[in-house]
């Protein structure tokens, strides 16, 4: 158990939804959409899901004139395959849980803002949300400790009494810059091994174990 956590911050891809297909599919799409057919890999893009666009580009030597123009297109392309997006079993429960329990619940992704919110509303998450955070302009994305400070600013609670949920090195990485406590998950896009290396606080490999927490 961890004593005085009262924020509970979630990362989405690979930590409350399985949204691999549906990024991957998408990315596809967007390069068809430039006129590009681009040789990538699901499970090479699967490794890397959580970094930035530019980031993956970069490790993956795919050269994209404009980043952003590229995102902008890919969000309007996203949702055409969102039905391939599932939450993975329990979330849903694990909020109401965590909401009985009086605990204030946010969500921190490198998604864009509106698409962010656009894929909780699709799921009908948004009502266990105190704060969803997305990209936005301004704010540096993880493994910046910003918008997470952010989070625990808006909503009044310290980064001491804050618990970092994620499934990547880059959550975990986000939550120690801000000082935060950090939980990692397995069942996410990362390897145990690649989770250990980080050091987080605690690692759960089913997500009722959350609740131990509490």
């Amino acid at each position: 158990m961890i004593k005085n956590i009262e924020l509970f911050v979630f990362d989405l891809d690979g930590t409350l939804t399985e949204s691999s297909e549906t990024i991957h599919q998408t990315t596809l799409k967007t390069f068809e959409h430039f006129g590009r057919v681009v040789h990538l890999p699901k499970e090479e893009l699967d490794k890397r899901i959580g970094e930035h666009f530019q980031t993956i580009f970069d490790d993956l030597n795919i050269h994209v004139d404009d980043v952003e123009e590229f995102i902008n297109v890919y969000k309007t392309i996203y949702f055409d395959f969102i039905h391939t997006t599932k939450l993975y079993p329990g979330v849903e429960e694990i909020l109401l849980s965590l909401k009985e329990k009086g605990k204030k619940i946010a969500l921190l992704t490198t998604k864009g803002q509106e698409q962010a919110q656009n894929i909780l509303h699709h799921f009908k998450l948004e009502k266990y949300f105190d704060e969803i955070m997305g990209r936005r302009n301004g704010i540096k994305h993880k493994p910046s400790p910003e918008p997470l400070l952010f989070i625990c600013n808006a909503l009044s609670v310290s980064p001491e009494q804050t618990l970092m949920v994620g499934d990547t090195e880059v959550d975990v990485q986000c939550g120690k810059n801000a000082n935060t406590k950090t939980c990692a998950v397995t069942w996410g896009y990362r390897s145990k091994g690649i989770l250990e290396n980080e050091k987080p606080d605690y690692i759960v490999e089913k997500i009722y174990e959350l609740l131990l927490l509490t």
